[in-house]
């Protein structure tokens, strides 16, 4: 019987990982779209609770019911500093729900993650002094070749959005995605893409947690459970701090007493809708938890490059993201030499993902450097 529980440093397994999880990171905006009635700061909020604080909870307490003493044991410093990290990613989570909102799924996956790519998987190597050490070894090599294909098969993707960009009218970009603004879109992805990549950091700052979890009998796949747990309570305080002043402003937190202003387009159904909307929030809200669930397992599998993990997460969530915009027509209405762009850097990502395994493989292999 294949036990998953115990597999060690088997990096294609980590890749299957980390693809699983963009898939739920690339899937969670869906439900979203159904929602009806509340503006976006409720709707961010509530599916907030469910994906950075319930779940996270909910999942560590079913698979490590020892959680609490996990946390408990590990130093208030390594605690602070994950959860600092977290802080600082949540203010890209939120500017990239803001990303999704203006650009739509394809464009702005593609660009916001592009730049999380390259700072979140370069930066800790490179902070650390030990990129040259990789760059100087055959598997390490490979890696990056896969890392640097990744970066091609990300700005073709962007070539696409690009030419998608400047195809389309202003009726058919609405169509598509009713609030489209894209000089606001961009600016919020290069934002988004540089403060998202500090989960990356997150991760590295909870080791110490992930060790204690070892320690007190924690298998290697579930480890970092406990270390999502801290990282999420930060991105959940930034963005419930940033809804709530929203909601505040905007008068719309009555949607939720369903005592709606008529700005809100309020009916007599809006307890039905609000238990509606409350179950779409719960749906997305625990999809997006399960890309951080898959990826923290996938980085127990990466071997000496764990650091590669970022680029095969953010490969994944376009990959998938792009494969959504398809479905969704979000490229109707645009010309054929654009959807080979963007097929292309489609095809181009898949590949960097089998490189980047590759690589992590022959790291893993003995005799090999």
């Amino acid at each position: 019987m294949f036990d998953f529980l115990h597999i060690q440093q088997n990096p294609f397994m980590g890749v299957f990982f980390h693809a699983v999880g963009g898939l739920a990171a690339a899937s969670f905006y869906i439900p979203y779209k159904k929602v009806k009635l509340w503006p976006w700061e409720i709707y961010w909020m509530v599916g907030g609770a469910f994906s950075w604080v319930l779940a996270p909870w909910v999942v560590a307490m079913l698979i490590l019911p020892q959680t609490p003493n996990i946390l408990m044991q590990t130093s208030s410093s390594s605690l602070l500093w994950t959860f600092s990290f977290g802080l600082l990613w949540g203010v890209g989570g939120l500017t990239f729900g803001l990303t999704m909102r203006y650009l739509g799924i394809a464009l702005g996956y593609s660009l916001a993650l592009g730049i999380s790519a390259v700072i979140g998987t370069l930066v800790p190597p490179l902070f650390e002094g030990t990129l040259l050490e990789i760059a100087s070894t055959s598997s390490g090599q490979v890696m990056l070749l896969g890392v640097v294909i990744c970066m091609f098969g990300i700005a073709l993707s962007g070539k696409a959005g690009t030419n998608k960009q400047n195809e389309l009218s202003d009726s058919d970009k609405r169509s598509n995605v009713s609030e489209f603004n894209f000089t606001k879109g961009v600016s919020l992805a290069l934002f988004s893409g540089v403060m998202s990549s500090f989960m990356a950091y997150a991760f590295a700052a909870g080791k110490p947690i992930a060790d204690k979890a070892i320690e007190l009998g924690a298998p290697s796949l579930w480890q970092n459970l406990p270390v999502l747990i801290v990282i999420l309570a930060g991105g959940f305080a930034t963005n419930f701090l940033w809804c709530a002043y929203l909601a505040i402003k905007n008068g719309s937190w009555l949607v939720l007493k369903n005592r709606t202003a008529s700005s809100f387009n309020s009916s007599s159904n809006s307890k039905n809708v609000g238990l509606l909307n409350i179950s779409l929030c719960a749906v997305a809200g625990f999809t997006w938890y399960l890309q951080f669930f898959f990826y923290g397992m996938g980085t127990t599998m990466m071997g000496a490059y764990e650091f590669s993990s970022w680029t095969l997460h953010m490969a994944s969530i376009i990959i998938f993201s792009t494969l959504w915009g398809i479905a969704l027509k979000e490229w109707s209405g645009t010309s054929n030499t654009t959807r080979n762009w963007n097929l292309s850097g489609l095809a181009i990502l898949i590949f960097s993902m089998i490189v980047i395994g590759w690589g992590n493989t022959l790291a893993s292999s003995p005799g090999v450097n």
